[in-house]
């Protein structure tokens, strides 16, 4: 067999390879998506300028000071609830279980056939769907390493691939608004009200724009995620329901 024939032999595994990869996540996404998966939830930090005795608690793991805002969005790359404000160092689950509790924020609760996905810090409660801890989750982490084999694998395969919308709506809103990235020295209500206000146009330009060069740029590799620069309360009950669903999940995708 000549040199010639081995090249297109090879070139024809690739992109088959390439072929069955597409054609996996096209299925597993899509049956995720039937199964009653309404948008996503998670928190991202932007810088806050502020003096230095003000800080200490606006430090968390970023390493400088930042705001915590807690984020819903939908599979349209609409941001649905924003809550901003919060110290740099507040944990995620902490946020969300006060946005609970809290009945004047009018949380959107999902309907009782709908739920959220969350990432594995949050709890799997009734509405809230998280990740198998302590197996496979990130994207990345597939590609490098294979495609998932087990259900638990696969449902966190589906899991991440459902969530990484929210990441990619972080992505377009922090790339179109630098002054995220250097916040200036404003009265701290004023820096909540600019990420709020550019969440707001996010969503304007999202639904209204005919054309818009940062949301092309995401919507022509729908793969890329960009890299983003407690309280007590018994979830037994609640947490074991969600249990249910995510195997039952599991399950369903492992006979695609």
């Amino acid at each position: 067999m000549d040199i010639d024939s081995d090249e297109e032999i090879e070139e024809q595994i690739v992109e088959q390879a390439i072929r069955d990869e597409i054609e996996f996540n096209e299925v597993v996404v899509s049956v995720a998506r039937a199964t009653d998966c309404i948008g996503a939830i998670d928190g991202t930090h932007v810088r806050v300028s502020l003096s230095v005795d003000e800080q200490i608690p606006y430090i968390g793991r970023k390493g400088f000071p930042t705001q915590n805002i807690m984020v819903v969005c939908g599979f349209d790359m609409l941001l649905t609830f924003v809550w901003p404000g919060w110290e740099g160092s507040a944990q995620d689950t902490h946020i969300f279980l006060e946005a609970l509790r809290n009945t004047e924020l009018k949380f959107l609760i999902p309907p009782d056939d709908k739920y959220y996905s969350v990432d594995a810090g949050y709890p799997n409660m009734k509405g809230y769907l998280a990740p198998y801890k302590g197996e496979r989750y990130h994207l990345s982490v597939f590609r490098t390493s294979g495609q998932p084999t087990r259900s638990r694998e696969t449902f966190n395969y589906v899991h991440s691939s459902l969530r990484s919308i929210i990441k990619r709506c972080f992505g377009v809103w922090k790339a179109r608004w630098k002054i995220l990235q250097h916040m200036p020295n404003y009265k701290f209500d004023k820096q909540v009200t600019i990420v709020t206000a550019s969440m707001a146009l996010h969503n304007f330009i999202r639904r209204d724009a005919i054309a818009d060069i940062e949301f092309e740029s995401y919507n022509e590799n729908e793969d890329y995620v960009p890299e983003d620069k407690d309280s007590y309360m018994n979830l037994t009950i609640y947490e074991r329901e969600m249990g249910f669903v995510r195997d039952r999940i599991a399950r369903e995708l492992m006979i695609v």
